[in-house]
């Protein structure tokens, strides 16, 4: 086994730690990947702090990209010096739900506390959503890979491994927007914006979004929102169906975990439309719908895990949005930090202005 640096969480609600660990090489059907750059997600901070429960000591982080730099055996055509993304999507390829096209739901467990990492003492250390990507290296399913160009700065790549798909996936696979539909998205964080990038590649009429300051509506305009209401208002709801011309929103894209958010939803929705559900409140937190007034308006709630999308399909399309200058990408990088500063990263990120931060690992 080598010997890495990594950021353990140790206890829920505490900063990380820098220190030593241990991981296995590939085994069949894994490759090793060194990282150049893992943004920060808030799904690794709500696990950090406790949200959800799991295993300690843990390694989380799971928007990375790098070179491949091992291999195991039966991992396709993948070969020692590709440039790849690394998301958490580890899908096994033929339960039902992978054979059915949705790998993002795939049935087959997978043991994160036993994968390849161990604590410097060769004690138990959680993979966190089968990644472990706030580590010099990984060693994941090639299934959770997808070979990027060469050239692509990894930073910028690191971001398709969750953000990207997500917000864009849950636009186009989930909520299956199509040219001329009204679109409100709720949240205008690293999510949001590609919720709205998603839209407007769609070709949404109208996108409004929602966000509690004035400056992130101002950035979400930037990135294609053709509208913006302030969430703290009595009725925001109300604002916006004004911005769309008297009528309400084919789809609502939820992109925050905030209770609220999701209480309010099905406001925003016009007739037969849906709110697509894709950020994470904690565990045990509870929102409230009237089923009457959607059964008659014929709305829905739809439940979106990472876009619903299938990487090796939807990455690639989306490289080459980014490449012709449609998807917009390094714009959404709103820091660059090293290992050592992390924690500070992660501050930044909580306290809501940035859109994403990027740990930059120094292979030096």
């Amino acid at each position: 086994m080598q010997t890495i640096k990594a950021a353990v969480c140790r206890a829920f609600g505490e900063p990380l730690v820098i220190e030593n660990v241990q991981i296995a090489p590939p085994k069949t059907g894994e490759v090793e990947v060194t990282l150049d750059a893992v943004a920060i997600c808030h799904s690794d901070i709500s696990y950090a702090s406790g949200a959800w429960g799991g295993f300690l000591p843990a390694v989380y982080g799971h928007e990375a990209a790098g070179i491949i730099t091992a291999v195991g055996d039966s991992t396709g055509d993948f070969q020692v010096g590709d440039a790849v993304v690394v998301t958490l999507i580890r899908a096994c390829g033929s339960c039902p739900s992978c054979a059915g096209g949705k790998p993002t739901v795939c049935e087959t467990p997978y043991d994160t506390v036993k994968g390849p990492l161990r604590t410097e003492d060769g004690g138990p250390l959680e993979q966190a959503m089968a990644c472990g990507a706030f580590a010099e290296k990984v060693v994941v399913s090639h299934r959770q890979i997808v070979r990027i160009p060469h050239d692509m700065p990894k930073d910028v790549a690191s971001l398709l491994s969750c953000g990207v798909i997500t917000g864009v996936g849950a636009a186009v696979n989930a909520a299956e927007l199509r040219a001329g539909q009204d679109v409100v998205v709720i949240g205008a964080g690293g999510v949001g914006l590609n919720a709205i990038q998603g839209a407007r590649i769609a070709g949404a009429r109208r996108i409004v979004a929602v966000d509690m300051t004035e400056e992130k509506l101002a950035i979400a305009k930037e990135f294609g929102a053709t509208h913006g209401v302030l969430a703290d208002q009595k009725a925001p709801w109300k604002d916006a169906y004004k911005a769309l011309g008297g009528r309400g929103a084919d789809a609502v894209l939820i992109t925050v975990g905030a209770i609220p958010a999701y209480d309010q939803a099905p406001r925003y929705l016009g007739r037969g439309g849906k709110a697509i559900m894709i950020g994470m409140p904690h565990s045990g937190d509870m929102a409230s719908y009237e089923p009457v007034v959607l059964a008659a308006l014929g709305q829905g709630l739809i439940g979106s895990k990472m876009g619903d999308v299938v990487i090796q399909r939807d990455i690639p399309w989306m490289i080459d949005l980014y490449e012709q200058g449609r998807l917009k990408l390094g714009e959404l990088i709103s820091g660059r930090w090293s290992l050592s500063q992390i924690n500070e990263a992660i501050k930044d990120t909580k306290s809501g202005s940035a859109k994403r931060n990027v740990i930059i690992f120094d292979r030096d």
